[in-house]
């Protein structure tokens, strides 16, 4: 399709989407997230080929949240491939993103690497393999989405720190059984620093252009994963990216995806682009409300799916 024809529909899904600015709730539970103003929107896809289109606020930077859930598996595949699935399963989980008794249950193996419980065990993976995680992690997400200017955003890092019980509770109930190689709050302190990355929509969408593009990082032409892996991947985000809610996003969307509680859901067309959208307004689910609704558009207006 023509980057004019992309462009009139977002610029459509922007103004349709806008009576939805006002639903929805921002994450409160982070004080840091419950300071943002609620009634904003943008929308960027990258294409294959190399091109940008977006509309709303472009400019605008959030805290990726549990998007950045995506490259932290990215980055684990990268280092231990195969070996990564014996500490995390690859199973929808059914319940919510940071539930304990399904952990407990399943004896400290979690579900999947997009729940709170299996993204942290990937952490833990990684930080055994990385001199400096947080370092890398930000450095990556510089490379892949071409500005060198990218930052943590450290008071949405603190912020997150400081009510980490929970999150905390996971990581010591899996090294209890004994699936967890390093101090908690250190792995932790890298976690909540890789979901407090600032990037907008644009970066985002450049950043995980590889998702569409057969492993392949659009703009370098780097082998980000094998083709292999990043089917894997793909599959792994249709089926629990959106966590509980993955099925509904499935049935609307009609691909692959992950969502952070900052409001931001990222997408993907295979072989054709990858799609970030921001609304910080949440469902019950923790998804973001205009979101959801702009890409069950897109998929409608452009008439897309995987299938």
């Amino acid at each position: 399709m023509p980057t004019t024809d992309y462009q009139r529909v977002l610029n459509e899904i922007t103004q349709e989407v806008s009576p939805l600015l006002s639903k929805g709730k921002v994450a409160d539970y982070i004080p840091a997230l419950a300071e943002v103003d609620p009634e904003q929107f943008s929308i960027a896809i990258y294409t294959t080929e190399g091109e940008i289109i977006c509309a709303g606020d472009c400019s605008q930077r959030f805290t990726i949240q549990s998007v950045s859930k995506v490259m932290t598996l990215t980055m684990a595949l990268q280092r231990y491939g195969d070996e990564l699935w014996n500490r995390v399963g690859k199973e929808p989980s059914g319940t919510a993103f940071n539930s304990l008794t399904q952990l407990e249950f399943e004896k400290g193996v979690p579900r999947n690497p997009f729940i709170n419980a299996g993204a942290i065990v990937t952490c833990d993976a990684l930080y055994s393999r990385l001199s400096a995680p947080m370092h890398s992690m930000l450095e990556t997400f510089r490379l892949l989405s071409g500005n060198r200017g990218i930052v943590i955003d450290k008071k949405v890092a603190n912020s997150e720190y400081e009510f980490r019980h929970r999150n905390a509770a996971m990581a010591h109930l899996m090294k209890s059984f004994g699936n967890f190689e390093n101090d908690v709050d250190d792995v932790l302190w890298s976690y909540f620093n890789f979901c407090s990355i600032e990037l907008n929509c644009v970066e985002l969408a450049k950043a995980y252009s590889f998702l569409a593009n057969k492993g392949v990082d659009q703009p370098s032409g780097e082998q980000v994963l094998s083709s292999r892996q990043n089917k894997q991947l793909n599959s792994l985000l249709f089926t629990s990216g959106l966590y509980d809610a993955a099925g509904d996003f499935g049935y609307r969307v009609g691909m692959p995806g992950k969502s952070g509680v900052s409001g931001t859901i990222l997408a993907v067309l295979p072989n054709k682009f990858t799609v970030a959208v921001y609304s910080p307004g949440l469902n019950s689910f923790g998804n973001s409300v205009a979101g959801i609704a702009a890409l069950e558009l897109l998929s409608k207006k452009l008439d897309i799916s995987i299938f």
